[in-house]
């Protein structure tokens, strides 16, 4: 054992960076092709220059820009405690799994520092190399974390029956059932989804279109936007009901709008946002517009357990009430807390109310919490 320690510190010592680690790479690969795990990804951590690792351009995952900060903290408290799966190309390497702590790794400079511009990453199995699989495998990932994003989901299953995967091959391979491949389609009302003869006969899709599909880039921009939160899973719940977004109230009214109405500015709809929760009256007539005028969508999102009920319906009622879209919703955050609590509560007394309305049991005050932002995005 001496004598190996002593062959490493010779072959490091006086070395560079990049040296030393190509080195302990080779190690570290050699001892992984004679190990007992040698099947297991997990079992060879290689370190590699972070800007040889790109993105796919098919990760359903979307994550908010809240989440992506506290993703940013748990890495430079707690160090990288996973590594990024990816598959290498020719002279990239691309990501199947991880497409957040690479970014993070990328462009927190704290981070990017202490990691010297490397990045941990193991190599997906070999027989995952077909594109096909390394898209079921970045979804079985995703999913095994209770995290996708419906719509993003649902062009990834059209490109994968383009590629002439049956509905039952799709649904094993990504960890679905049938029924959820279905419930997909729905959502975007993509008719060539249907084309299966196996499907055909059970489903007549009116009104479709096709939304366009936004490739993931390393860029951090303003993209996870509440909407994909509130969108995401929860696909074979038998109680949900899912319209397609052209005909959510709340699209139209500028629910998802990102720039203020004319003549506020962005602080302006942010005080606004506080000041519109802690006017009661003008609150609770806002939530009964809501839950008795917006059909559609009080559908298409109270049905969804996997969400933050309480949140959407407080922000419906500000977009309802003055014009201001939930991407002002961090006013929220300038109440204080018990002001924060009785907002909340009343959010959910309407809720219950439109659950009750329509002859869904009523859920309890952390029920409706709960599941709400999905936190897990590691």
């Amino acid at each position: 054992m001496e004598k190996i320690k002593d062959l490493i510190y010779d072959n490091i010592a006086g070395k560079s960076l990049d040296q030393q680690i190509d080195f302990l790479n080779k190690i570290k690969e050699y001892l992984h092709s004679i190990s007992p795990f040698k099947n297991e990804p997990v079992d060879f951590v290689k370190w590699v220059k972070s800007d040889i690792v790109v993105a796919n351009d098919y990760n359903p995952n979307k994550v908010a820009p809240p989440e992506m900060e506290l993703l940013e903290i748990s890495i430079m408290n707690d160090g990288f405690t996973q590594p990024v799966v990816t598959f290498p190309n020719e002279k990239t390497i691309e990501v199947v799994d991880g497409f957040h702590r690479n970014r993070v790794a990328k462009e927190s400079e704290v981070v990017k520092e202490r990691i010297k511009g490397y990045l941990p990453t193991v190599i997906i199995r070999k027989e995952q190399n077909s594109k096909n699989n390394r898209i079921a495998s970045t979804i079985r990932h995703n999913r095994a974390r209770g995290k996708h994003v419906v719509d993003a989901m649902s062009e990834i299953v059209l490109e994968l029956k383009n590629r002439n995967w049956k509905n039952s091959r799709i649904a094993k391979e990504l960890g679905m059932d049938e029924e959820e491949i279905l419930r997909l389609c729905q959502i975007t009302g993509l008719e060539d989804i249907f084309k299966d003869d196996d499907f055909s006969k059970s489903w007549n899709v009116e009104d479709s279109y096709v939304d366009e599909f936004e490739p993931l880039t390393d860029k951090i921009t303003e993209i996870e936007r509440e909407e994909n939160l509130f969108t995401t899973v929860n696909t074979s719940d038998p109680d949900r009901i899912f319209h397609t977004y052209d005909k959510w109230e709340c699209y139209k009214a500028g629910f998802y709008n990102t720039k203020p109405p004319q003549d506020l500015t962005k602080e302006d709809c942010i005080n606004l946002y506080a000041e519109f929760l802690t006017d009661e009256n003008q609150f609770r007539d806002a939530l009964m517009y809501i839950i008795n005028n917006w059909k559609n969508s009080c559908e298409h999102y109270l049905t969804n357990k996997a969400m933050n009920r309480i949140a959407w319906l407080g922000q419906a009622a500000l977009c309802h009430a003055k014009g201001v879209s939930s991407e002002f919703r961090s006013g929220f955050h300038l109440l204080s807390e018990s002001q924060q609590q009785k907002a909340n509560l009343i959010a959910h007394e309407y809720l219950n109310k439109w659950l009750e309305q329509n002859k869904y049991e009523k859920v309890t005050y952390d029920e409706a919490l709960s599941k709400g932002r999905q936190m897990e995005i590691y």
